[in-house]
């Protein structure tokens, strides 16, 4: 079992603080590969980003708690390796009981997110509770959720049906529980159909009249959007070009995420622009190297690309040069 201090992380406490007095939102990335996560770390390098690596639940089965702790480790070594000094949190995305919190707690996470959206409000102000008191009784900061977001995402139905969050809600709910930020549904989504064009062609946007009203509720108090990205033309049409087959696809504009970052949003989760990015070209790579038999024909390649990725979405939440 380790602390997270002793792997050199941080929980988010004083990121979000340093976020919301400055209006940016910390990137939250999502990985399943090494290349992604080298990717990430050489674009929070050159950007002096802070990072909060987001540990999905298919990874949880793919590697497991221990190794995810010590590669979170590994990065912040690398940090520490070339001189800089990097806020690095590791959290558990969508912790779907109190005994998967536990364990990643007790594995060396620093912050963690119970999803007890899709129960009954007084039910998930129970667990939600249980999970914090367990936290906070070891510095680990809580995320919890209040409506839900709709999709789907790494194979994984996260919700059925979207529900914006109700701000009358959310004093009660972050009184009661004691959680340390809140993710809440204004219209992002999991998955690669985000957002519906209207029939102009235009984008409705997020809700930010909800965000709006609950920022005065609580104010100073970090929120979270989940679903959140672009999902690029250029990826789909590269995946269909080299035998995929996306029917449909739509993400956020980045001039709504923007602006949600300049707001009460501290947190802004990334995970389907890396996987549609690193997919795209892995299917380009390997169409153009048909005899290829190692792996490193691609994942080579594709790590510089994904830091480029990265490093834009940095750019969009506000987050360079925050150290």
């Amino acid at each position: 079992m380790y602390n997270y201090r002793d792997l050199g992380l941080v929980n988010t406490k004083e990121m979000f603080e340093k976020a919301y007095k400055d209006k940016y939102a910390v990137p939250a990335f999502n990985f399943i590969s090494i290349e992604q996560f080298n990717a990430i770390f050489d674009a929070v390098i050159e950007k002096r980003s802070p990072l909060i690596l987001l540990a999905s639940p298919n990874l949880h089965k793919q590697l497991g708690f221990e190794l995810i702790a010590r590669l979170a480790q590994s990065g912040v070594d690398r940090l520490r390796n070339i001189g800089i000094d990097l806020p690095v949190a590791l959290h558990l995305d969508h912790g779907m009981n109190f005994e998967q919190c536990v364990k990643a707690i007790e594995y060396g996470f620093s912050s963690v997110m119970i999803d007890g959206s899709m129960l009954p409000f007084e039910e998930n102000i129970a667990l939600t509770k249980k999970v914090v008191d367990y936290a906070h009784a070891r510095c680990v900061t809580v995320e919890g959720e209040l409506g839900t977001i709709a999709g789907e995402e790494e194979g994984v139905s996260i919700k059925t049906n979207g529900q914006y969050t109700d701000p009358a809600m959310v004093e009660e709910f972050v009184e009661r529980t004691k959680v340390d930020s809140l993710a809440i549904s204004i219209g992002t989504s999991h998955g690669l159909v985000k957002i519906k064009a209207n029939p102009d062609g235009t984008f409705p946007e997020l809700r930010y009249d909800i965000l709006e009203e609950i920022e005065k509720r609580l104010p100073g108090f970090p929120i979270v959007l989940h679903g959140a990205s672009t999902i690029s033309s250029e990826y789909v049409e590269m995946i269909n070009k080299y035998g995929g087959k996306i029917e449909a696809a739509m993400g956020i504009p980045e001039e709504q995420i923007a602006k949600a970052a300049k707001m009460a949003v501290c947190k802004i989760n990334i995970a389907s622009d890396g996987w549609i990015c690193a997919m795209a070209h892995t299917r380009r790579i390997l169409a153009e190297n048909p005899s290829a038999i190692d792996s490193r024909i691609f994942t080579l390649k594709i790590r510089p690309i994904l830091a480029e990725l990265y490093k834009k979405k940095i750019e969009i939440m506000g987050s360079s040069n925050r150290i």
